[in-house]
């Protein structure tokens, strides 16, 4: 028994840090150097990031963890991956199999899953009811993707066809043809 609770543990604990260094490295590559230093490179700034993401991500962890406390973990990683989902999933498969998905598409797909997941977890009976003691929830699914998956592929179509980009299809033959082929890959 205590072989195998040792084994769960060391599990546990490869995933959450893996999970910490990938949102830190996420934050410190993707919106630092990206976003806020458009593209150049600096990397003292970039560890610092990095290490100030990792204690900021550590502390939401361990506050979440605090007040879900007595939940379902099964249940609530059903409700990280219906995020995931919400987030990724249209955008991702949008991409894939629509030649005119664009840059503004793919951007509010991403926003709108996310976010749109996120408030109706908040507002579900997993947390209105459970976590902040109200009587009754306002969102009545206990799972929020039966509507931001939709909402998501919605805001992905809307976001394409309110918005002109008109190298998108070149693109899309230019990475079909390498998915299919190879030529031109590295």
């Amino acid at each position: 028994m205590g072989f195998i609770a040792a084994v769960a543990f060391a599990t546990i604990l490869a995933v959450v840090a893996g999970l910490t260094l990938s949102g830190a490295s996420s934050i410190s590559h993707d919106l630092y150097i990206n976003v806020a230093k458009k593209g150049q490179n600096d990397e003292k700034g970039e560890v610092k990031v990095a290490k100030r993401a990792t204690i900021v991500l550590g502390i939401i962890a361990i506050c979440l963890g605090l007040i879900f406390k007595g939940q379902n973990v099964a249940f609530m990683v059903g409700l990280a991956f219906a995020i995931a989902a919400s987030a990724n999933f249209p955008s991702l498969l949008m991409s894939i199999v629509w030649r005119n998905f664009n840059t503004r598409g793919a951007v509010w797909s991403i926003v709108t899953g996310s976010v749109l997941a996120v408030v109706l977890i908040i507002l579900s009976p997993t947390v209105w009811v459970d976590v902040f003691h109200h009587t009754s929830a306002i969102f009545p699914l206990k799972n929020p993707a039966l509507i931001s998956l939709p909402a998501a592929f919605l805001a992905g179509y809307l976001g394409s066809v309110t918005s002109s980009e008109p190298e998108v299809a070149q693109r899309y033959d230019d990475e079909k043809i390498r998915t299919h082929l190879g030529v031109g890959a590295h």
